[in-house]
């Protein structure tokens, strides 16, 4: 592999899944992020599998990851034709220096705050534990269900894994959101990253026209 100089890090696109020097800075083992992309690579399959009946060939183009973490998601799609926006939370901000030796591109944001959409909407939506992170700093879910719903296109899905009670709760709103143009809920198989019991909801949002407006 050759590195670029005076960085340390791989040229593009080994650098995509090649542990960076940086992960010792954030107390990540080469080995745990070896796993994280392993991971990562199989529940975007997994997701792919499911939205695959109902999905139209280059229909996701622009892609948010809610929760970064390490880039895995990301990492996970770079066999298709997608830009992916990855956002850092406030209390993982250093995190996001792993993003950026990967390659990718990224922010910090707090999801308790609207997320400025300049100069684009969004195709997917990816939330993982968010929800559930929000919700123990008292910051209303409902609040951030409609922000999801500003950024995200007409056709566009939501991808939400989070805890059972989480994913129970969002679903008393799908139908007032316009998101069950299609929609998907599984148990997904457990693994390192799965710190209690997650659910899977992938919802699809409908296009709006004259007659729902009525």
């Amino acid at each position: 592999m050759h590195k670029e100089k005076g960085s340390g890090l791989v040229t593009w696109p080994q650098r995509l899944t090649a542990a960076p020097p940086r992960l010792e800075d954030i107390g990540v083992s080469p080995e745990e992020f070896s796993e994280d992309t392993s991971i990562w690579h199989f529940r975007v399959i997994e997701y792919w599998k499911q939205m695959k009946s109902v999905m139209q060939k280059n229909s996701i183009r622009n892609v948010m990851d809610m929760n970064s973490n390490l880039g895995g998601f990301a990492a996970g799609l770079s066999d298709r034709d997608v830009w992916v926006m990855n956002v850092a939370p406030v209390h993982a901000s250093s995190r996001l220096k792993i993003i950026y030796d990967r390659g990718l591109v990224g922010t910090v944001h707090d999801w308790c705050e609207s997320f400025s959409t300049y100069p684009r909407t969004y195709d997917l939506l990816h939330a993982w534990a968010v929800f559930s992170e929000i919700g123990e700093r008292g910051c209303g879910m409902e609040d951030l269900l409609i922000e999801m719903d500003r950024i995200l296109r007409p056709d566009g899905f939501v991808i939400i894994r989070d805890k059972p009670s989480i994913i129970n709760y969002i679903r008393k709103f799908v139908t007032a959101l316009r998101w069950d143009g299609w929609l998907s809920e599984v148990e997904p198989r457990i693994d390192a990253l799965s710190s209690s019991e997650e659910r899977v909801l992938i919802a699809r949002k409908k296009l709006w026209d004259e007659e729902m407006l009525m």
